[in-house]
Formats: structure tokens, C-alpha cells, sequence
């Protein structure tokens, strides 16, 4: 089913209406099945995550627009279990975007409830998502090039029409450093990275914990209190683990970070209290001189 002949039965709501229609900067994808309005959302935010490790095998869970869990693995396979396994509830129900070929191993993973998007599904895979009336997704268009086609966001108000470029934001080893007496491990430092490139797509306040390349917990949309909620999900598993924020945090947060026994925090800036709270406490702190809002 190509773009030109998806039907939209409702919008965001059953009370109204929506439509989809192709642009200068659509991908080339199709989809064995209809797609509501929050399911296309929830395929572009999914993809938005994916394009970030376009070259290793990721996958990433989507509800709404808000992102469930993301994880890179040796094999696809692996990638998916670890999404599972980060946030099993919402995962049943979640849209799932990842980054290479789907088999039939993955296709067994999925109930008739979950949306797939893949650059490629093996015949098998789909005699599978068929038979279980699973909605598949292929997109085409290279994952690597996806960032060519973010167009400029608008928001159409009563006050006036918006716009702003795409968030295209990326590390820059200049402003990457470690400020803590504590320097981070190879691994340690990998999990920042990644870390903050979920981060960099979610809702605002975004606090993400994670470890061995796999979120434990992500925190959005909050107005307070983000890192005590995202502590609390991850609960043993934030142990040696990587907290990455969007935005400056509190000394407070450092604290409950230390008692969730967070080995590394990475966040946009940092005061010299912030890091003498950080050294106290023999945690690693990354700065990376870049704060991302999201509302």
C-alpha cells in the first residue's frame, strides 16, 4: 500500500478528521496496512530514533509520540529482546521501528497489536505478520540518508503560524568533556552517547537512564521531579548505570542519583557545584555543552 492510497478513518480523536499527503521530503515507504493519525506520529518519532544508529542493529518501541525503550544489540534479534525486556508492558502494544532486515525470529516476538517498520522483511516475516494480521511497514529510503528529509516544523495557532528548522544536533568533541576527577570507562562512555541521542528525541524534561547500550528507563513530558520517576522505574538496574538529561539538573537530582548508584551523568552544562557533588559521590560527568527542549 503506497502513501497515495492510505485512508485516514479518524484523527488524533474519534471527533476528527485527518488526511495524509505527500511532499517534497516524503521517504519512500509502504505499508501492508492502514495507518491511523497517531500511528504515523509514532513511526516518525521511531524513525527520528533509528536514524541516530542507522549502521548497528537497533530497535526502538513507540507509543504516541513518546519513545517506551530503545536498545542495540549484536543481532536485530537481541535488540528487540533488550526493548522487551526494558519496558514489557508497553512493548505489547507499542509500534517497533528498527534499523535493518526483520526475519521470521522477530516476527514470532509480535502480537496482532504492534506496528513494524524495517527497511526490508524476509518472505518468511511476512507470511508471519500476515497470518497474524500484524501492519507492516518497509522503508525504503536508506536510513542513513533519513536526515535529508526533516523539513522545517510548523505549528499553526490562533497567535500565528510557527515554524523552526529540525532538531539536527550532534556531539561535537569540542564541547564534549569530562569535568569530574573520575573519568568514565570505554563502555561507560558509550552508554552516554547513546543515552543522549534518546534523550534528544523525547518530550521535554527527558531524563534517560541506561546501560550496556540499552535503556533501563526514560522520563518525559514531566515538569519536576523527572529524575526521582525515571530512578524509580529502573529501579536495580540503574546500578552502574548512565543518566543522560536534556536539560541542567539540580543538585538534588545528583543526589538521588547517587543513591540509585548512577556511575555517569552527561548533561548540557554543569556548576562547580554540580561537579564537586559528582566528585563527592565518585561519579564520572560529562558535559556536552547542548540543551534539548522538546514540548
Amino acid at each position: 500500500m503506497k502513501l497515495d492510497e492510505l485512508e485516514f478513518v479518524c484523527g488524533e480523536n474519534s471527533f476528527q478528521t485527518a488526511q495524509i499527503e505527500e511532499n517534497d521530503k516524503t521517504i519512500d515507504y509502504e505499508t501492508s496496512g492502514n495507518l491511523s493519525y497517531i500511528q504515523v506520529l509514532s513511526l516518525v518519532k521511531g524513525l527520528d530514533v533509528i536514524s541516530e544508529f542507522y549502521d548497528v542493529k537497533a530497535s526502538c518501541t513507540v507509543k504516541g509520540t513518546g519513545v517506551c525503550a530503545v536498545a542495540l544489540g549484536q543481532s536485530l534479534a537481541d535488540a528487540v529482546q533488550k526493548t522487551m525486556d526494558s519496558n514489557p508492558i508497553d512493548f505489547m502494544t507499542s509500534v517497533i521501528v528498527v534499523s535493518c532486515e526483520v526475519d521470521s525470529e522477530i516476527a514470532k516476538f509480535l502480537k496482532d497489536t504492534n506496528i513494524i517498520a524495517a527497511p526490508k522483511f524476509t518472505k518468511n516475516a511476512k507470511e508471519i505478520l500476515e497470518a497474524h494480521n500484524i501492519t507492516y511497514v518497509t522503508i525504503h529510503t536508506p536510513l542513513k540518508e533519513y536526515k535529508k528529509y526533516l523539513s522545517n516544523e510548523i505549528k499553526v495557532t490562533p497567535l500565528g503560524t510557527l515554524t523552526q528548522t529540525p532538531n539536527v544536533s550532534e556531539l561535537d568533541k569540542e564541547s564534549f568533556k569530562v569535568v569530574s576527577k573520575l573519568k568514565p570507562t570505554v563502555e561507560q562512555i558509550e552508554d552516554a552517547v547513546f543515552a543522549w541521542k534518546v534523550a534528544k528525541h523525547n518530550n521535554s524534561q527527558a531524563i534517560v537512564i541506561a546501560k550496556d547500550l540499552k535503556t533501563t528507563a526514560i522520563s518525559q513530558g514531566l515538569q519536576s521531579a523527572s529524575v526521582e520517576y525515571a530512578l524509580d522505574y529502573s529501579c536495580d538496574m540503574s546500578k552502574e548505570a548512565v543518566l543522560a538529561s536534556d536539560m541542567p539538573i539540580t543538585t538534588h537530582d545528583v543526589n538521588v542519583a547517587s543513591q540509585g548508584r548512577i556511575s555517569l551523568i552527561i548533561i548540557p552544562n554543569a556548576s562547580k557545584e554540580i561537579v564537586s557533588l559528582a566528585d563527592k559521590y565518585n561519579m564520572s560527568a560529562i558535559t556536552t555543552g547542548i540543551t534539548n527542549i522538546s514540548y
